[in-house]
């Protein structure tokens, strides 16, 4: 893995200037993030031993069952946050020409402006805001989201953004295009297959459709089964990859009546494959804590990324590593490359809270290949 690493460090370098010139269009969520740590101890006003584990922390609830509890907890910071803007992020950040449409707030929120200087435009479609407490554990995250309001997401909703023809100027610049979260907006999948008809049928080109769905357990099988048809009728406009997390692979899977995988390369590997196959559609990509596998028409690929034990960030790193792939489908890497840029994006976001520029993951990427990444 070492050569293919220093290889891309090397195309990072030499190929910034192409990355400059990609066009990318990113939506629709948009959240305003709460970080949030569980407090298990605290030692002084400015000392606290914090929850560790997920598992700590479900030990704690199930010990509260059928009494009173309360737990303290710690806001550490309040963040942009949103697949479209995580993502977003990212990829501007790699220095990838980026259009942003969102539920960003009206007037915009200002958690989002860090991003809107980073971007070619950044537009917010209605008045409304998603909102997320973020448990952050030093094994995963759990998060709590408001989303009610992103009802307002739908059909009239559209009439009324879609009208300055904005959308539809981004899109036909965008080599890629990226539609995230479906889970928590409730008339998405009919949204979809509205823009399929007015927006991405006029397109004369065949841009890549990016797709990270959000964990969709918390919808019916129905629901799921409508997403995934109208997913894999973008195939009549573009190419389409399915970015997922285990989870969201697995209800994928569920509902195919494909197997469960563990995070092993070959059951992931494996289980991609599958998803692909019956789907339809060109890629399907799986990024794990450890590793991260892509099924396309060459067959599969699996590597192992650089784990972190200890993230200075966890929420967010799996859009980083979305980016990072994405910007290697664009150059046109190998499938192990597109992987491990996107496991660098997230393993660099994890370690600084921070997306990287282009030099930065190179560097980081050497390092990497050097094994000097704690």
């Amino acid at each position: 893995m070492a050569e293919a690493l220093e290889e891309l460090s090397r195309a990072l370098r030499d190929r910034a200037g192409e990355i400059a010139g990609l066009d990318v269009v990113a939506g629709f969520d948009g959240f305003v993030d709460e970080m949030i740590s569980v407090v298990e101890e605290r030692a002084a006003l400015n000392s606290y031993r914090r929850v560790e584990t997920i598992a700590q922390f479900a030990e704690l609830v199930a010990a509260a069952a059928g009494h009173s509890s309360l737990r303290e907890i710690v806001l550490n910071s309040v963040d942009p946050g949103g697949c479209a803007v995580n993502f977003g992020d990212g990829i501007a950040s790699l220095g990838a020409r980026l259009d942003v449409f969102a539920t960003l707030g009206s007037p915009r929120h200002a958690a989002f402006d860090a991003l809107a200087a980073k971007c070619r435009s950044c537009t917010s479609w209605g008045s409304a805001v998603g909102r997320t407490l973020a448990l952050e554990f030093a094994d995963g995250k759990y998060m709590l989201s408001a989303t009610s309001q992103l009802a307002e997401f739908d059909g009239p909703l559209l009439d009324q953004v879609l009208a300055d023809g904005a959308f539809l100027a981004a899109c036909r610049r965008a080599r890629l295009i990226a539609i995230t979260n479906w889970t928590l907006y409730p008339h998405m999948t009919r949204c979809w297959r509205r823009m399929q008809r007015d927006i991405f049928a006029k397109l004369e080109h065949r841009p890549w459709f990016f797709f990270d769905l959000v964990d969709p357990r918390v919808r019916s099988k129905a629901d799921i089964r409508g997403m995934l048809d109208a997913m894999r009728d973008f195939e009549k406009y573009g190419h389409v990859i399915l970015g997922v997390n285990l989870n969201e692979a697995n209800a994928v899977a569920d509902v195919l009546g494909i197997a469960h995988a563990q995070e092993q390369p070959e059951p992931v590997s494996r289980q991609a494959h599958a998803i692909r196959e019956k789907l339809g559609i060109t890629q399907v990509a799986t990024h794990c804590v450890k590793i991260a596998a892509l099924a396309d028409e060459r067959g599969t690929a699996c590597v192992a990324g650089p784990f972190c034990p200890k993230p200075k960030k966890s929420v967010g790193a799996g859009d980083r590593f979305n980016a990072g792939f994405c910007v290697g489908q664009l150059l046109g890497l190998p499938s192990d490359q597109r992987l491990l840029l996107g496991a660098a994006a997230s393993g660099f976001f994890v370690r600084n809270a921070r997306s990287a520029n282009a030099a930065e993951l190179a560097d980081f990427v050497a390092a990497w290949a050097k094994g000097q990444v704690d």
